[in-house]
């Protein structure tokens, strides 16, 4: 819609059933309104708002619901939101408005919604206002682009089979080289081949555990034990078979007596020996 129209035209942006109108005390600071400060009792409307776009103004209008009389009404000129429209700094869901009574007069009251996402809604019906008022000027000037003002409305190419349609693929069998794990087990194709396994151990040879037995085993104490005994007493036999001392007195017995002399000469030799 171009600003040439006629002025009685207007779209209504948003309705809200319900919304609560504060007295509030006069600004403290220049940082802004806190809704903290306004008091239930300060409350002297309720009724329902909506936001109605006129050409290049934005009008909140506070409107009995059940007669729609109006209560108070907000202008908002183009680049002046700010100036009609202020935010609360303790919540989202308060606002402080500039309402007009159309003879220059304004004063300041404060706006309350029940609802977090209301407040939401207030706020965007506000923006696309500005942005509808901005692109209408950017139209009037020429300043919109080709890509702004036409839409692409062709279909997207659909890439769906027919009916009766199909598909085929080719897949390329490749040749085996006879080298892998497949051929060798014999899995590649063809005839199996048979695997052969070895032989378990037979039951004549003993297995050794590479682990020492346990210290306490009594097999193994038992063996331990008999085969000491077995290597004393064969220490023993060798010891005697070995020890001269042993043998003298038979090789005594042997030797003829000659004589004193001769005797302890000999037993002497072989002492020495």
């Amino acid at each position: 819609m171009s600003f040439g129209e006629e002025d009685s035209i207007e779209h209504t942006l948003l309705v809200v059933r319900e919304v609560s109108v504060y007295k509030i005390p006069p600004r403290s600071t220049s940082g802004g309104y806190k809704c903290g400060d306004w008091l239930q009792s300060d409350k002297i409307w309720s009724g329902r708002l909506r936001v109605v776009s006129c050409k290049d103004r934005c009008e909140i209008r506070l409107e009995d619901p059940n007669s729609g009389e109006l209560f108070a009404a907000c202008f908002i000129h183009p680049g002046q939101r700010e100036s009609s429209v202020e935010p609360a700094l303790d919540s989202s869901r308060y606002f402080v408005l500039k309402i007009e009574d159309g003879n220059g007069k304004h004063a300041f009251i404060g706006l309350g919604f029940n609802e977090r996402n209301e407040a939401f809604d207030f706020n965007v019906a506000l923006s696309d206002h500005e942005k509808h008022v901005r692109w209408e000027n950017e139209k009037e000037n020429g300043e919109t682009s080709e890509s702004d003002s036409h839409i692409d409305i062709h279909p997207a190419v659909n890439h769906r089979l027919k009916e009766g349609e199909t598909i085929r693929i080719n897949v390329k069998h490749k040749p085996s080289s006879g080298t892998g794990m497949l051929s060798a087990a014999g899995l590649s194709g063809g005839k199996p081949k048979t695997l052969s396994l070895a032989p378990p151990p037979s039951g004549a040879g003993k297995i050794r555990s590479p682990l020492p037995p346990p210290p306490n085993d009594p097999v193994t104490a038992r063996l331990t034990t008999s085969s000491q005994g077995v290597d004393q007493r064969t220490l023993n036999e060798n010891t005697k078979q070995t020890n001269p001392s042993t043998c003298f007195p038979q090789l005594e017995r042997n030797v003829p007596a000659t004589g004193s002399g001769s005797s302890k000469t000999t037993a002497s030799g072989w002492a020495a020996f």
